[in-house]
């Protein structure tokens, strides 16, 4: 008897637990763009926006419109590796400066954390800020940074504070899917 109740329960947690990986990778789909070498994960029920100059690619929320990921391409000077831009820190709080909250935008950006991971032989830079608006409101963005084929990829996710916490998860697994090749 005490065999079945067990297996009982090893079954019910087993499907459990399967359950959530597949709503969390439901949660998601896949973005790929094999001509400039980069793919990502972004939310469901975001939609594709069209823009004419700066970013590559932009996904928005269609509920929450200021909720957005894009991805920006830029090249890297001398063909330099990510490691010779700089640390994590230092690369971060560039890119605070000049794309975040650059002089006259009226924007603060705060660099709260920084980190490196290496990913198929690739190094990542994995930037969490926290953006003051003009107007005093407050964003929370999460960049992932990576150097291929003398370019500088940068995927960032901009959420406002406010609903950051019930969607962090999300866009954290949306974040760190990004790879370039």
């Amino acid at each position: 008897m005490w065999k079945r109740i067990i297996l009982v329960l090893l079954l019910t947690f087993s499907f459990n637990f399967s359950n959530i990986d597949i709503a969390n990778a439901s949660a998601l789909n896949s973005f790929v763009n094999t001509t400039k070498g980069y793919e990502f994960l972004y939310p469901n029920g975001w939609v594709k926006v069209k823009v004419k100059d700066g970013p590559d690619v932009v996904f928005h929320d269609i509920i929450e419109n200021s909720e957005n990921i894009s991805v920006v391409i830029s090249p890297v000077p001398g063909d330099q590796t990510l490691l010779e831009l700089g640390t994590p820190s230092e690369v971060g709080y560039k890119l605070g400066k000049n794309a975040l909250a650059p002089e006259g935008s009226g924007r603060k950006a705060e660099l709260i954390n920084a980190a490196q991971r290496e990913v198929d032989g690739k190094t990542y830079y994995a930037l969490e800020y926290q953006i003051k608006l003009s107007n005093g409101r407050k964003r929370h963005n999460i960049s992932n940074v990576a150097v291929s084929r003398g370019k500088l990829f940068t995927l960032n996710a901009s959420v406002s504070e406010r609903r950051w916490r019930k969607v962090k998860n999300l866009i954290e697994g949306s974040v760190n899917s990004f790879s370039v090749y």
